[in-house]
């Protein structure tokens, strides 16, 4: 029984271990424009264990979905997903043209040089979930990731 009670208690060692993995580099928002309802935000999302981003919130946009652009024939199209896979010790690269995040219906402008709350929502393995905070900064409409700003 000891035996037991302890295989379980480090087990939840394990897992929680395992979300304290979990980190997001190189962040950003795109800022909009006054009446402009929607934006993207972008990073890369890393987890020592597999795991799976499942959801994002924020106190700015109405809705907060996981997108994905793909090519569909000769044509870009983007899509909700339910969820995006984080394989264990690869980066997940969120970014245009690919995976990313869609704020819609957003409150207000996202202006340049403010940051923004985000809550990741990551499921491990046995279904378990945890939120990961994230300050976004927010970056001029022009920037592009690989413009070396």
């Amino acid at each position: 029984m000891k035996a037991k009670i302890l295989a379980l208690f480090a087990g939840s060692l394990l897992s929680a271990s395992v979300f304290a993995q979990v980190s997001v580099s190189d962040p950003w928002i795109r800022a909009t424009v006054p009446a402009q309802k929607v934006t993207g935000a972008f990073m890369r999302v890393q987890s020592a264990a597999p795991a799976r981003l499942v959801g994002v919130q924020t106190d700015i946009a109405g809705r907060a979905e996981l997108h994905e652009m793909a090519m569909e024939g000769q044509t870009m199209r983007m899509r909700r997903v339910d969820a995006i896979e984080l394989p264990a010790g690869k980066a997940v690269n969120l970014a245009s043209g690919g995976y990313h995040v869609m704020l819609m219906d957003l409150k207000r402008q996202v202006k340049e040089g403010e940051n923004v709350d985000l809550t990741l929502q990551v499921q491990d393995a046995a279904g378990k979930r945890q939120d990961v905070k994230v300050s976004v900064p927010v970056r001029p409409l022009t920037y592009s990731a690989h413009s070396g700003h």
